[in-house]
């Protein structure tokens, strides 16, 4: 006998006493299962009471051919289905369990697509808007939209050489020792088209979605909104971007905004001063490259960074894909919704591709000891909730207050002062003090390396160190990448 919990009504169950005289309204069901992640129609429960009523007299067997039939005489394409049965509570149910289509979009032969593609959103079976349509009509076809031709747009060569050249450079950047930057393959116009950023037509080239997003995107749905907000709701804004442009660089102007408003502490190690964020902030910049490179560019809605006392909001427009469920995303299963995306990440080494990136937010968040964050996915996108640590009503104020936005040249290149609870704050001339120490202990050390040390990101690494050159204050020798740093002031850390 099965225990009522076993079958725990949710996104992915719904119960029926008996089949509606109206057979749409238990088809839908069916339909939208078959469209996203799979699920179980379980017929003989109460929907509203949870009753346990039974098939009662009719004959199971024939009962579950007749079902088979109804689906395959009015559904298309074929869907599915296994059909069991259960004793609960003394009585028969019947589990029509839906698998998860692969020939997508599954509608009613009698209504047509547009009416009847059923999908779930929040637990109930809804048809779909033309953007989630269109999608399923890829999904069925295997064919990913980023790597679809940019209509309108030409082929520019400089521009196809600028992108090699930006991500070989973000490639060489990312690289933490030199065998790994030695094994950094120089990116062609040939790889772009391998990638799937660009196609070949005869000794033409012509530009997909994915080039345009990493290049002069101007896809008014592909951008980043950012925002801190007083409190706890999305209320009242304290501060908030809207970031444009290439994607890869959307995720540098997203992480620098969370920087400026993470509470900062400070560790000492000897003469290395080093800044220790509340929040896993490299774990969140993971999620935000997740969002960017994972999310549906069919949506007319924006990827956002939502700041708030009590937690962090990082949110993605489309959900998962391709039928994959939470549990089995969680467990590292992985389905790439922009192909080509995907792969110029991996080449600049934004993402690893091998689905592990949620485990290893959720240990990033164990580690610094903050509550396990909550991942959640309807019909309407992928949100993952950072939960920062309790702090007094006092210092809540102090943290708003205090934080002050040093503007510069433009908003992406903005630097910040950290905002401080009880923790000391951090200032321009510690940063230099602590870079000189390091320089004259490693002076063939890199940005990079440098950056690691100190905790902060290559590019205000990079600014800084370029400010101090401008100064005087040091220069360096030889190779612009391998060369020695000459410290000409010296100043105590």
């Amino acid at each position: 006998m099965d225990e009522k919990s076993y079958f725990g009504e949710g996104k992915n169950v719904e119960f029926k006493r008996e089949i509606p005289q109206r057979h749409e309204r238990f088809l839908k069901d069916i339909i939208a299962f078959a469209n996203c992640t799979g699920g179980k129609v379980i017929l003989g429960i109460e929907d509203q009471t949870n009753m346990v009523c039974g098939i009662g007299d009719a004959n199971p067997f024939r009962l579950s051919d007749d079902i088979t039939n109804m689906i395959a005489d009015a559904c298309t394409p074929q869907i599915e289905t296994d059909i069991t049965l259960r004793t609960l509570e003394g009585k028969t149910v019947l589990v029509v369990e839906v698998l998860p289509g692969r020939f997508r979009p599954y509608y009613l032969k009698s209504v047509g697509k547009q009416n009847s593609a059923y999908v779930r959103m929040n637990g109930t079976s809804r048809p779909a808007d033309r953007w989630r349509l269109q999608e399923l009509e890829l999904e069925g076809q295997r064919i990913y939209y980023d790597m679809l031709p940019e209509i309108g747009m030409d082929y520019d060569e400089s521009e196809a050489l600028k992108l090699c050249h930006t991500m070989y450079e973000a490639a060489l950047s990312a690289c933490r020792t030199q065998e790994e930057r030695e094994n950094v393959q120089e990116m062609t116009i040939e790889k772009l088209e391998n990638m799937g950023l660009l196609l070949a037509s005869g000794h033409e080239y012509s530009p997909t979605h994915a080039f345009r997003l990493m290049t002069s995107n101007g896809i008014r749905y592909a951008k980043i909104q950012c925002a801190l907000f007083k409190g706890t709701e999305r209320d009242i804004f304290i501060d908030r971007k809207e970031f444009t442009g290439p994607i890869y660089q959307q995720v540098e102007d997203a992480y620098q905004f969370l920087c400026r408003h993470t509470n900062l502490g400070a560790e000492i190690n000897g003469i290395i001063r080093r800044d220790i964020y509340e929040l896993p902030v490299r774990a969140i910049r993971e999620a935000i490259i997740n969002a960017i490179g994972h999310r549906s560019y069919l949506e007319d809605s924006c990827v956002q960074l939502s700041i708030y006392d009590d937690r962090v909001d990082v949110f993605s427009p489309g959900g998962l894909y391709g039928g994959l469920d939470l549990a089995s995303a969680l467990n590292g299963k992985s389905k790439c919704r922009n192909a080509a995306v995907s792969e110029a990440f991996h080449y600049m080494k934004l993402m690893e591709t091998w689905g592990t990136g949620l485990k290893r937010i959720q240990n990033s968040c164990k580690e610094y000891g903050l509550p396990e964050p909550l991942i959640e996915e309807d019909g309407y996108g992928f949100r993952v909730t950072f939960y920062r640590k309790k702090i007094g009503v006092a210092e809540k104020q102090n943290s708003a207050t205090e934080s002050v936005i040093e503007k510069q040249d433009s908003a992406t290149e903005s630097v910040a002062e950290k905002r401080n609870s009880n923790t000391e704050s951090i200032k321009k001339g510690d940063i230099e003090n602590c870079l000189i120490e390091i320089l004259l202990q490693f002076p063939t050390i890199t940005q990079q390396e440098v950056a690691e040390q100190l905790g902060y990101s290559k590019t205000w690494i990079r600014r800084v160190m370029k400010k101090m050159q401008e100064n005087g204050i040091l220069y360096r020798e030889g190779s612009s990448k391998k060369g020695k740093w000459i410290v000409k002031t010296c100043k105590t850390c």
